[in-house]
């Protein structure tokens, strides 16, 4: 319950690509221990050849058995699934971009990029070279080692597969810029986040969940516990906007 008794929104933290839900474990133990109730989604392009679609309605099947509203907090790739699924999901009261892709109908992760679609869209992306100092250049050793050999593949599909739709224009949302990452460079990030009504900023890698959880989970419960309908330092959703 929140200071005036209104029940507090339900945190689904959705992971990004060629990891799981197993990521999340560090800062849902914080924000379980804060009195926030959490739930994580499984991507099925992580690791299986399943597309934007497939994310989607994953994320959308996990929204449905919330009961009540939800706040969702996507990190990397899956801020795309995200979009997509909150322009159809009802009971999303805001969304948090934490390093992640918060692009518009008609665009790719590719296409962001500026990197071509592949003329075959089957197969996978390979874990990258070195992840380690790519995802958590700033976790403590042992740590990222064993988060490193978890990894898998990630389905070329989910890459190359466009939005059609972008609830961030409807649904309230904020970005979090991570000042170190090497994997989503913040000068990425801080075009991305030109998108959302709000912008903080954490001095981590591409993986505060892992590196600092307990700060990340201070600004999400910070976030999470302000109104989203343009108060407190939240502007109205780009489509309500008039700019």
């Amino acid at each position: 319950m929140t200071a005036d008794g209104v029940p507090r929104p339900t945190l689904l933290v959705v992971h990004g690509a060629w990891h799981g839900p197993w990521c999340w474990s560090s800062l849902t133990k914080v924000l379980d221990a804060r009195g926030w109730r959490t739930r994580t989604v499984d991507l099925p392009s992580a690791g299986h050849e399943a597309g934007l679609q497939d994310d989607t309605r994953a994320v959308l099947d996990e929204l449905r058995r919330i009961d009540g509203p939800a706040v969702v907090v996507a990190h990397s790739y899956g801020g795309i699934p995200v979009t997509q699924a909150v322009a159809q999901a009802g009971n999303v009261a805001h969304v948090v971009y934490l390093a992640a892709y918060q692009l518009d109908a008609g665009e790719s992760l590719l296409g962001y990029h500026g990197a071509p679609v592949p003329s075959d869209p089957h197969g996978f992306q390979a874990v990258p070279d070195n992840p380690v100092a790519l995802f958590y250049g700033d976790v403590p050793g042992p740590e990222a080692d064993a988060a490193a050999a978890r990894l898998v593949p990630q389905s070329t599909r989910s890459f190359s597969d466009s939005l059609t739709q972008a609830g961030w224009r409807t649904v309230p949302s904020t970005y979090v810029i991570c000042e170190h990452d090497q994997a989503l460079p913040p000068k990425h990030q801080e075009e991305l986040a030109a998108r959302s009504g709000a912008v903080h900023r954490i001095a981590s890698g591409h993986s505060p969940f892992l590196s600092m959880p307990a700060q990340l989970g201070a600004l999400i419960t910070q976030i999470a516990d302000a109104p989203g309908d343009g108060a407190d330092g939240f502007r109205q959703p780009a489509a309500q906007r008039n700019e």
